[in-house]
């Protein structure tokens, strides 16, 4: 096993302590509703159309949770910053359309040599000026206030169920699109919740400024009149006419032009996000890396990763070029076509100077409202392939979810013991989240203090039996039980180790300051690490700098530290040489007399520390018990600690005081 020690924690369903509390710097835990109903696509679609129905519910999966931030377990803030930042916008159209008043005084002024109404109108532009960059500073800010807390409001509801009941653990076992989920949310959701705020106020701007300056254009154009084949043509409202028609040419082109986009985007951020996988694995695993000399392949490997990034950018590059195109041909021409368009009227005097600078800039202003696509597509297909990401990770977390209350598949249960065992699994069947069985119909019980070596050849269930136990594979049936109040502590093969302080290594998972330095220190030096003492307080990359060895001995040193009831140790000891080995059972042994021991090794050897031997063997449709012997004479045990089911354990037969145990 890879993963890192279990929390200790009461396994009669107390949450450990600080369960209870969101992911720190996150925001406050929230109240997640309980998941959609799985949708299937019809088995009637084409794959293609399939595929296409997937996207769509995909966006609807996440506007699902994602407006719950203004639901009523939201965050407090998120209608007063709504409210405010419509208010602000609102203000500022007015603002606008201020100063596209001013732009027509002024100029009419001019044209009059009005030199009164000039100054007077000069003195009054820097209030407006003022005005404005007050109230859109205001905007952005509250803007981004919103942005920020709407991300840490669905960070922590996406974390809070990421990280539940081992989901986290258990993506990695199961099928579906949610791999890199560190990427998807902290990437993929900062996306996904930044634009559409950008996208909403954007909307609300460009229709209030469309229909506040088309009002304008249509007051100020009037009707042209245009000689056509010697007799009149009147066009009324022709400026509107032509805003809409100029604003429906350019957004019909960049539709045409970057229909592909939201694809192309998709498939680029999911390169990567490979890449950073890629290289994070490479960082991560660099001294094996480098003891094998692994260089070259793992160069290959990241290249052929990185080249196919740049192949989707390269696309994504040409999607850009063929929208700037269109966008900055737009930006160049908006500004001429009102003007030449209201030279006729100005020559034959029924517009003034100001009325044709008012309307330049009302049509500027309108062709941007309708313009909104041009200049926001690209962020717009950018978001789609984002959400739909973090979507993809929330449908798996769905899944899971739904599972934990499902019995379709069948789920292990957990419970207390009857008797005296402190360890019971009953009927206990571990199979895959697609029901297919790993290990069948297991029934034992583990007397408090007793020492349990589970054996068997590579593959036979040993642990995932041992994930089962400590409740990180939910999939089976039967129940694992365990003593009212009892506390269990794991020991994987491959110790975590967190970054920081020597002293935050050690005291894992609980903080650095839940035992003193002495005692700390006095662990360490129990374990044999006692020469690290003297960096106990130094911030180092540990995980790198300890071997193999050393990463053990520490992971024993926390369990001196926690003192639990039950100890799980997944070949906890593989990296240590035979005497190490037998330090550091001694040493719990030793320091922890009453603790409840279960094993899965290899070494014959352990067998010397334990005092009883499960073997599984490896079966079709299931690895199943074979033998439980007593590796150390003792008292007859009380029959109700052992009730087998003759079809696990094949009759097989345990006599009290026998070293030896058969197969049958």
């Amino acid at each position: 096993m890879t993963e890192a020690e279990l929390k200790p924690k009461s396994v009669d369903g107390a949450k450990p302590d600080g369960a209870a509390k969101s992911p720190q710097g996150v925001g406050p835990v929230v109240e997640a509703p309980p998941p959609p109903d799985a949708v299937e696509p019809d088995p009637g679609l084409t794959p293609e159309e399939a595929a296409h129905a997937r996207k769509r519910y995909l966006l609807r999966r996440f506007w699902i949770s994602a407006r719950g931030y203004w639901g009523r377990h939201g965050d407090r803030s998120s209608w007063p910053c709504s409210i405010g930042l419509l208010a602000m916008i609102i203000l500022n159209v007015g603002l606008q359309y201020g100063i596209n008043l001013w732009n027509r005084h002024i100029f009419d002024a001019i044209e009059k040599r009005d030199a009164a109404t000039i100054y007077y109108l000069s003195a009054v532009f820097l209030p407006l000026v003022l005005a404005s960059v007050a109230l859109v500073t205001a905007q952005v800010s509250v803007r981004m206030m919103m942005q920020r807390r709407w991300r840490s409001w669905l960070t922590s509801a996406v974390i809070q169920r990421w990280l539940a009941n081992g989901r986290y653990y258990q993506l990695n076992l199961i099928g579906g699109d949610h791999a890199n989920p560190e990427a998807r949310i902290s990437e993929d959701l900062r996306i996904a919740t930044e634009s559409p705020v950008d996208f909403v106020a954007g909307v609300l701007v460009a229709f209030l400024s469309a229909s506040t300056f088309i009002v304008v254009l249509w007051t100020i154009g009037g009707a042209l009149t245009l000689p056509v084949a010697g007799s009149a043509v009147t066009i009324p409202g022709f400026l509107v006419i032509a805003a809409v028609l100029y604003a429906g040419i350019t957004s019909t082109s960049i539709a045409i032009i970057g229909r592909s986009f939201v694809a192309v985007s998709e498939v680029k951020n999911q390169a990567e996000a490979e890449f950073r996988y890629l290289l994070t694995h490479v960082r991560e695993n660099g001294e094996s890396i480098a003891l094998l000399g692994g260089e070259e392949e793992e160069r290959n490997d990241v290249d052929r990763t990185f080249g196919k990034v740049l192949k989707q950018w390269a696309l994504l590059a040409g999607q850009h070029m063929r929208t700037t195109l269109v966008s900055q041909g737009s930006s160049l021409i908006a500004p001429v076509v009102p003007i030449l368009l209201c030279a006729p009227k100005f020559l034959d005097g029924s517009m003034t100077l100001g009325e044709v600078m008012q309307a330049a800039s009302a049509f500027t202003i309108v062709q941007a409202a309708f313009g909104w696509l041009v200049d926001n597509y690209p962020r717009l297909a950018d978001w789609n392939a984002s959400a739909r990401r973090i979507a993809s990770l929330m449908m798996s977390l769905d899944g899971l979810e739904r599972a934990e209350n499902n019995d379709s598949i069948g789920r292990i249960q957990r419970g207390e013991t009857e008797g005296n065992a402190i360890l019971s699994l009953n009927e206990l069947s571990v199979s895959l989240d697609d029901g297919t069985s790993v290990v069948k119909e297991t029934q034992v019980d583990i007397e408090p203090g007793e020492r349990v070596l589970i054996a068997g050849e590579s593959g036979s269930g040993k642990s995932t039996l041992v994930r089962a136990i400590a409740g990180l594979w939910p999939w089976g049936r039967g129940s694992v039980n365990f003593r009212a109040g009892s506390r269990l502590f794991m020991l994987p093969q491959r110790p975590y180790i967190p970054s920081g302080t020597l002293r935050r290594a050690t005291a894992y998972p609980r903080a650095a300051d839940d035992w003193t330095v002495e005692e700390i220190l006095a662990a360490l030096e129990a374990v044999g690490l006692g020469y690290l003492g003297e960096k106990i307080e130094e911030d180092a990359p540990w995980d790198q700098t300890l071997s193999g060895g050393e990463k053990q001995r520490l992971a024993f040193a926390r369990l001196l530290l926690h003192n639990p009831d039950i100890i799980v140790l997944d070949e906890a000891t593989s990296a240590l040489d035979e005497k190490s080995q037998e330090q550091m059972m001694e040493t719990v042994i030793r320091e922890l007399p009453k603790v409840t021991i279960v094993s899965v090794a290899h070494r014959v050897e352990l067998e010397a520390f334990h005092s009883r031997k499960i073997t599984l063997e490896r079966r079709d449709g299931g690895a199943k018990l074979v033998s439980d012997i007593d590796l150390i004479p003792r008292k007859k045990r009380p029959k109700s600690l052992l009730r087998r089911s003759a079809s696990a354990l094949l009759n097989t037969k345990r006599h009290s005081g026998h070293k030896n145990g058969g197969r049958n």
